[in-house]
């Protein structure tokens, strides 16, 4: 491998999400290796993770307000002028436009799959429109097959959904699992827990169940909050906390704990930096998705020692060992995802059992030590191919 050689990323921003914060935990191993990276975006997001990016010295551009047509020839100037030895790209936008970019320019395209972006449970979310989506497939399946060197998908589930919905072989993607590592994180214990608690104003005998995710359809936030009423019956002082930034569905799920008035149980936490601290507080972690590429926030909570209740969607089934770590439930499911926590929160010796066997689950497969070398070595070598 030549010393001193760029790698151009291009994602649609680095706001707050799984990519973003898998690629900023990627980029500050990338010098190492004799790369230098450049972080192509499409918008400066208003939280998220570009001033941590920059801070750690990697160059960000952040391209001209536009359509993503008119991001393609400022980007394909860039890959001129720089010559890198590859271009990643991440998310759909990202992908149309970096791959369309590099055409004719000798520069290989390795292209991150993070979620099952085309499969059923897609569909039916009522805000998609459909034609748009299926249409939004065929140009993503060409670009995929026909301007695309290789694949980086974070989950077996995301490969095979890719191989089905956008054509491509499977040959040309390769699964590395995301990671997180253990000095962001820190590690759980009861003082971190009370400290927190404290923090937050919750009693510290309080059973706290906690989720992680933007607030879209696809984290199935409705189901938990439907799940409330039943388990406050169960456990008077129940707290649930909803961390993530807000979205399309954050006007339904304020209705929704309004019409059920559980007002007193429910707090929308919002983005947050501080996820590790959060759910080193709680003591069951849930994630009610209805489809998932693989869920950066399931490895975070089985790093900090949670106990799982998780879809029953292939993703997961990667990530949590039913009877081990977690329990899996039919996903858009209240009754069983609140009968599963209801479970956990009344037999703290299963939620110890569980707890300790997250954190041997994510020491043995989803370390960040593990993860990002592998992904640096997948893209040297399309890069290293592609000369």
């Amino acid at each position: 491998m030549s010393e001193g050689r760029t790698f151009v990323f291009v994602i649609n921003s680095l706001g707050a999400g799984g990519a973003e914060r898998s690629l900023a935990d990627i980029l500050p191993h990338l010098p190492e290796r004799g790369v230098h990276p450049l972080v192509v975006c499409f918008k400066a997001p208003e939280v998220g993770f570009e001033r941590e990016v920059r801070d750690a010295g990697t160059e960000v551009v952040v391209l001209p307000s536009g359509g993503l047509l008119r991001h393609i020839r400022p980007l394909r100037r860039i890959i001129r002028r720089r010559r890198p030895a590859l271009v990643y790209t991440a998310l759909f936008d990202a992908h149309f436009v970096g791959r369309l970019a590099a055409v004719g320019t000798g520069v290989p395209v390795l292209s991150n799959l993070t979620n099952v972006a085309y499969d059923p449970a897609r569909f039916a979310d009522p805000r998609v429109n459909t034609r748009k989506l299926r249409m939004l497939r065929t140009i993503d399946g060409w670009t995929a097959r026909h301007l695309t060197a290789h694949f980086h998908a974070v989950s077996g589930a995301v490969k095979d959904s890719a191989v089905t919905h956008l054509g491509i072989a499977g040959d040309d993607v390769t699964v590395v699992y995301r990671g997180r590592g253990r000095e962001r994180l820190g590690a759980p214990g009861p003082e971190r827990r009370r400290a927190v608690r404290e923090k937050l104003g919750i009693p510290q005998q309080a059973p706290v169940v906690v989720t992680v995710g933007r607030q879209e359809y696809q984290k199935g936030h409705r189901h938990l909050l439907a799940a409330v009423p039943a388990l406050r019956e169960q456990f008077p002082d129940l707290v649930v906390l909803i961390v993530g930034r807000e979205g399309h569905c954050t006007g339904d799920l304020c209705a929704i704990v309004a019409e059920l008035q559980i007002e007193e149980h429910v707090r929308f936490l919002g983005h947050r930096t501080d996820v590790a601290d959060l759910l080193s507080a709680a003591d069951v972690f849930a994630f009610p998705s209805v489809y998932e590429g693989l869920g950066g926030a399931n490895l975070e909570a089985m790093a900090m020692g949670l106990p799982m209740v998780v879809s029953d969607i292939p993703a997961l089934r990667e990530v949590v060992a039913e009877g081990e770590n977690g329990l899996l439930v039919p996903p858009g499911d209240p009754d069983a995802l609140g009968g599963a926590i209801a479970g956990l929160l009344a037999d703290p010796e299963l939620r110890t059992r569980y707890g300790t066997r997250s954190i041997e689950i994510y020491e043995e497969s989803f370390q960040a030590t593990e993860s990002i070398p592998r992904t640096v070595d997948l893209m040297v070598r399309v890069a290293d191919a592609g000369r």
